[in-house]
């Protein structure tokens, strides 16, 4: 191949160094508003009364919004696809508030500086409610935080639980009394949040033809426009959604955040309208990953093969349930597809909390699902004698495999048949062995006051949601032999454009600067569900090709018309006819636009799998443990990822090399404390500590030759499998250097002392 799996530039490399790339933010509208919101300062209570006048009052305010103002609709804020999985549970704005952070108002201004000081006049009398921030409390808390009527999709309002899932394969009891060995623990994973450096960001005004524009930083713009189209009741014709460059989504901005209150804005004013989270919103009024608990019963026999694996997930939706039921059903099944065993079973609750709201994060359910099942097979393997990677060997699933619970457990609904057609996990334990020295290090006998430590984790995931993500390309030629590639699918600044552009380029025999792509603009770009899931190479790059090859076939089609024969070939930009007469794409193009032939030569198309290729991950951390302080210290982090065909190797490594960080920040350094009154109380990057470059430990980034054959050019997914594996590896490092097996995430330095001493 000439351009698939090179390190090819960037299309919007030059603009991206040189400062040029436009942001959401990017744009000088004239008139323009500026919104702020009014946040909730308790976490549970019924607005008694709202007086907006002396804030109307303030010279440059233009107008106060409050649940007054709308006739009450239900939606999600979820960005899935139609119709949603989660529960329809949220207002514009409501009279009641149901966590530290909820909207009461919002309040449009000539300035920002007018608008903040608006919201200190904005007088609110609450009644105070009963609150309950733990899951398993709230679940028999004695009062529902919404209500049973108005809101659909709730499993049971009054017992506070959004989602439910309950699924069995053969008979697990049976299996794990017969078993020759039973391991079982309970593990939990944390609030952790995005921290994208560009926070949420949405400017709105009304075009020439009175039509709503909303400009920005999402990950799903059409799922904007046809929300945004239900709650304001308009048409979808009458909006248009454009994505521009984003600096980071990570799943934060899989959301419909603030749209809905900037487009009212505009809708009501005439005006266009701006706003723009905080630092400080981001944190505790965006998203954050679900916390989950999660109890692991596995069985295995004499040959140490698994016989059982028993899972219950509780996951605290927080305050609303965007995401409730998908994440809580792929934590399912990454928990129950990555080893083989005849009997499974999941049973999961996730429950309505008045904290903060949990939704899409990068790997989505699958970091919760492994951190337990990874620590729980590495306690296995350690209490039945045999090395940790030979264990997991042993009970991989290998290439024809069927994986049952892919059939029985969709996202939010019945999932398909699954056929694994390719996997080089083994390659990825033995090349990660071999890399992280594992051999030698596990034989090491620690001593002293520092000891050092390795650890060992896979993962697998998904290339998009079978039978649900669906993506479409245009392509048409023009008369230099460069193509405008028109694309859905939404770069997050994953560099999804130049992979798709290689793609094209491929097919059609030029290099990458011959494709001109645009992308992710609902008036210009074919329908494509957006940047989740894992989904944009496999799903959109297969569109891609698609539509690619239909162009080339026109191509040739014309050339041999333009030549007079029946017969010929493509032969790098060229038709070549078998006699040698040729003609070159310039001037098939040019002559088809100026000649009896006249038609723009130009190809479509649109790609949905009822396959969802898992990629994965072997993860390996060497890390010291101080045993004075308890502070651990990552030194060297060995990822070794099979993810199919590389596309672009370089972009491809920056994924991992992305993932390493956030992994690790969860596993060791971010922590979302509450008080009494569910106020969080790390509010910003100085509290909330993200990994940085300062803090990084040495990487070996590698990938193992590998073909999925439903996929473009043999490629799957990368972007979310490097992100799972790290955790789990990082606690089964510690337990390896000072024997002190840690549960619950993050790992804090009093765990590891409390640990030493008992």
């Amino acid at each position: 191949m000439k351009v698939i799996g090179k390190d090819t530039r960037r299309v919007d490399g030059q603009a991206l160094v040189r400062g040029k790339a436009l942001f959401s933010d990017d744009v000088k509208i004239k008139d323009l508003l500026h919104v702020k919101i009014l946040h909730s300062p308790v976490a549970h209570a019924h607005i008694q009364n709202i007086d907006t006048k002396k804030a109307e009052a303030l010279n440059g305010v233009i107008r106060v919004y409050t649940y007054k103002d709308f006739t009450p609709h239900y939606y999600t804020t979820a960005g899935q696809g139609y119709p949603e999985p989660s529960p329809r549970d949220t207002l514009i704005l409501d009279s009641t508030v149901r966590y530290v952070g909820d909207r009461v108002a919002f309040v449009a201004a000539e300035t920002l500086e007018i608008a903040e000081q608006a919201l200190d006049l904005i007088e609110v009398e609450y009644e105070e409610l009963p609150c309950v921030f733990d899951a398993e409390k709230a679940m028999s808390a004695g009062f529902a935080i919404h209500k049973s009527d108005g809101p659909t999709g709730i499993h049971d309002a009054a017992n506070n639980i959004a989602a439910h899932l309950d699924a069995e394969l053969g008979d697990v009891e049976k299996a794990l009394s017969n078993s020759s060995a039973v391991f079982e623990g309970t593990y939990t994973t944390p609030f952790v949040q995005m921290a994208s450096i560009e926070p949420h960001i949405s400017i709105t005004w009304l075009d020439e033809h009175n039509r709503l524009v909303v400009r920005t930083a999402t990950q799903v713009p059409f799922h904007v426009r046809r929300i945004l189209a239900e709650i304001l009741d308009i048409p979808i014709a009458r909006i248009r959604v454009i994505k521009p460059r984003i600096g980071g989504g990570f799943g934060g901005k899989q959301e419909i955040l603030n749209e809905e209150l900037v487009a009212t804005v505009t809708l009501s004013t005439g005006r266009p309208a701006r706003i723009e989270y905080t630092r400080e919103e981001e944190l505790y009024a965006a998203r954050l990953r679900h916390p989950e608990r999660l109890s692991y019963r596995l069985g295995f026999d004499d040959n140490q093969l698994l016989t059982a694996i028993d899972v219950n997930i509780l996951e605290n939706c927080g305050a609303y349930g965007p995401h409730a039921l998908t994440v809580m059903s792929v934590t399912a099944q990454k928990a129950l597809s990555l080893y083989k065993a005849p009997h499974i079973r999941v049973i999961g609750n996730g429950v309505y909390t008045n904290l903060p709201i949990g939704g899409a994060y990068r790997g989505y359910g699958a970091p919760q699902a492994l951190f337990p099942l990874e620590s729980l097979m590495d306690e296995a393997a350690n209490e039945m004698g045999i090395d940790p990677i030979d264990l997991r060997l042993k009970n991989l699933f290998e290439v024809g495999d069927d994986i049952p619970i892919a059939k029985i457990l969709g996202e939010g609904r019945e999932g398909y048949p699954m056929v694994l057609y390719s996997t080089e996990i083994r390659a990825c334990l033995h090349e990660g062995r071999r890399l992280s020295n594992w051999d030698h290090l596990r034989e090491q006998k620690q001593t002293g006051r520092y000891r050092r430590g390795i650890g060992v984790a896979v993962a697998g995931q998904g290339s998009g949601i079978p039978g649900i993500d669906m993506g479409s390309a245009f392509i048409k030629m023009n008369e230099d032999a460069s193509f405008n590639l028109q694309i859905g699918a939404t770069d997050l600044g994953t560099g999804s454009d130049t992979a798709l552009a290689q793609i094209a380029a491929e097919v059609l025999n030029v290099t990458v600067d011959k494709i001109i792509v645009y992308s992710s603009d609902t008036d210009m770009t074919p329908f494509d569900t957006g940047a989740y899931a894992s989904s944009t190479i496999y799903i959109s790059g297969s569109a891609v090709k698609k539509a690619a090859e239909n162009c080339k076939e026109m191509i040739l089609e014309q050339g041999k018309k333009l030549l007079g024969v029946e017969h010929a070939e493509i032969i790098d930009t060229r038709v070549v006819a078998p006699n040698g007469k040729n003609i070159s794409y310039e001037d098939i193009c040019t002559k088809t636009f100026y000649t009896d032939e006249q038609m723009q030569i130009m190809g479509t198309a649109s790609h949905l799998s009822y396959d969802s290729p898992p990629p994965f991950n072997a993860s390996f951390i060497e890390l010291e443990v101080d045993t004075l302080s308890g502070i651990v210290r990552v030194i060297k982090v060995v990822s070794v990822t099979d993810t199919g065909q590389v596309i672009n190797p370089k972009m491809a490594e920056g994924q991992v090399e992305g993932a390493i960080p956030q992994a690790l920040g969860m596993a060791l350094t971010e922590f979302m404390p509450f008080d009494e009154k569910g106020r969080m109380l790390n509010l910003d990057f100085n509290s909330y500590h993200i990994y940085t470059a300062r803090d990084m430990p040495e990487l070996v980034v590698r990938f193992v030759k590998s073909n999925e054959p439903t996929g473009p050019y043999g490629a799957k997914a990368v972007a979310e499998i490097p992100i799972n594996a790290p955790a789990p590896a990082v606690a089964n490092a510690v337990y390896n250097a000072v024997g002190v097996r840690i549960r619950h995430l993050p790992i804090r330095p009093d765990m590891i002392l409390d640990g030493l001493v008992s």
